[in-house]
């Protein structure tokens, strides 16, 4: 059986490929967000910060869309979705696809902690984890 941490992030990840970013029902009001690498690390805090984080970051691609190749339940509170990115510069062109990663961390049924990694290899390392 399948664990409720496990669900929850399939259903995340389920909807953001998609393209569906409405939803913020599975989200902690105080989530931390960060981007841990990439074209735009950072680090933002709360509903609000989260949602100004993915509109700036939308705005900058076309076609934007993650699809996970595997979830990784890491422990009772932590989920590791490994997942390719692919996307189109707006203003460059340039065609992105590259391996990478998202640390879901969960407490009480809600996201606290989302860590976005372009590099999968930096997830691997940042986790000491091997592939």
């Amino acid at each position: 059986m399948a664990s409720t941490n496990l669900d929850l992030v399939r259903s995340i990840y389920a909807a953001w490929e998609r393209g569906d970013y409405s939803s913020t029902d599975w989200a902690h009001p105080e989530i931390e967000a960060v981007s841990a690498d990439g074209p735009a690390p950072g680090n933002w805090r709360g509903l609000a910060g989260m949602a100004e984080a993915t509109r700036d970051f939308m705005n900058s691609w076309e076609g934007y869309r993650p699809e996970a190749d595997e979830y990784r339940e890491l422990d009772g509170d932590r989920v590791l979705v490994l997942s390719r990115f692919i996307a189109r510069g707006r203003k460059s062109g340039l065609e992105l696809q590259t391996k990478g990663a998202s640390l879901f961390h969960i407490q009480g049924g809600k996201v606290t902690r989302v860590v976005r990694y372009w590099d999968r290899e930096h997830a691997f390392t940042d986790l000491g984890l091997k592939q």
